[in-house]
């Protein structure tokens, strides 16, 4: 079932994969104006009293960002003590003081998945191998999949972009005396229930959990997320960062967004993305005779959609007004993939009907080139 490679290219070119480019570049400059499916933040965010509780914490920017009481409400919100928690200007800065303090001889990545930790492993020097996991088996992992001698393994759970979510058994049978195991669980506020999540726990060796509060609170650009691991590898992390790293309305966003309101809120929100994620699939579902296939199931706030030609469907979406984050850039996938988020009912209606036409312009343009090649 495994497929292992070890790569030693450039730090930004992952074995012919561009690890850089991410959602946001599908929307950028001339795709402003488009219906965004290619980005994970949840719509219609911040809330009105998260931009409240931030734009009060402007008063106090003259000061130096003081971060304790945002430490400790992160803390107490996954039942730990502060010193198992370390907050950083999102979930990208922990994974680049993870790849440039933490010794590691033989780091592995699982993908396909985010592709920042590798890019960071790599422009911090490290020799990268990978585990890929096959669209056959579901994307599923085997901890037997991992090589024994793995000293850092990453993993995402729920996997962006395959919205696998892993068992945590599974997850947890990945830890060994001597391995860091890290775990992205960045997505995770946007599962019902926050099932098969390893934050808060002690009980697993090596153990680091990475969140962020950007994706369910529309706050990617404050940059705030955390860790919670070991206090040996929070002081670790802690000593790589530069001071003051999260600022002042960032951390009043962490206070926020862990109080009960805002918890019961996301876990409100994540049942309505879940209702509207089997509405999208359902939606795919009825172009399968024509290609169109989900991974799954998913489980996160988005869907890996496989399909031939979907380079060339992706561009006739655009044409159509609608922006989809492509596949290929993600080590394991090809250009038959792309990913889309999760939006509310009335914005897939609108998606599935621009991608029947995407898929009667790409069937119409097959048509022509084949009786263009046979010629007259």
């Amino acid at each position: 079932m495994r497929t292992h490679i070890e790569d030693h290219g450039m730090p930004w070119q992952g074995g012919g994969h561009d690890l850089r480019h991410h959602g946001d570049a599908e929307v950028r400059d001339d795709g402003s104006a488009l219906v965004d499916l290619a980005v994970n933040v949840r719509t219609g965010t911040p809330p009105p009293w998260l931009r409240e509780r931030i734009a009060g914490s402007l008063a106090s920017l003259a000061a130096y960002p003081d971060g304790r009481a945002a430490r400790a409400a992160v803390a107490a919100r996954h039942g730990l003590p502060v010193d198992r928690v370390l907050l950083t200007a999102g979930a990208a800065e922990a994974f680049v003081l993870l790849a440039r303090a933490l010794e590691v001889r033989r780091p592995v990545v699982v993908h396909p998945q985010f592709t920042e930790p590798e890019a960071a492993l790599r422009d911090a020097g490290h020799r990268v191998d990978r585990v890929l996991l096959r669209a056959e088996d579901g994307f599923r992992l085997d901890p037997a999949d991992v090589p024994e001698d793995a000293d850092l393994v990453v993993v995402g759970n729920p996997t962006n972009p395959t919205s696998v979510l892993h068992p945590a058994a599974a997850l947890v049978g990945l830890a060994r005396p001597g391995r860091t195991l890290v775990v992205d669980e960045a997505f995770m506020d946007a599962v019902p229930g926050e099932r098969e999540a390893l934050a808060g726990r002690t009980d697993v060796p090596g153990l680091v959990v990475l969140r962020s509060l950007t994706k369910t609170w529309g706050l990617a650009g404050l940059r705030i997320g955390y860790v919670l691991s070991s206090p040996k590898i929070i002081a670790a992390l802690e000593r790589a960062q530069p001071l003051w790293p999260v600022s002042t309305p960032a951390l009043a966003a962490a206070v926020a967004c862990v109080e009960p309101r805002a918890l019961a809120e996301a876990a409100h929100a994540a049942h309505r993305i879940a209702a509207d994620r089997a509405h999208l699939v359902a939606g795919l579902a009825a172009f399968a005779e024509r290609g169109v296939r989900v991974a799954g199931p998913a489980e996160g706030p988005f869907v890996l959609v496989r399909m031939e030609g979907a380079a060339r469907v992706r561009r006739r979406l655009r044409e159509r007004g609608y922006a989809v984050r492509r596949g290929d850039t993600f080590p394991g996938l090809g250009e038959d993939w792309v990913r889309v988020a999760v939006r509310g009912r009335g914005v897939v209606e609108g998606f599935l009907d621009a991608l029947g036409a995407a898929l009667d312009s790409q069937d119409t343009g097959d048509t022509e080139e084949r009786e263009a090649a046979e010629g007259p």
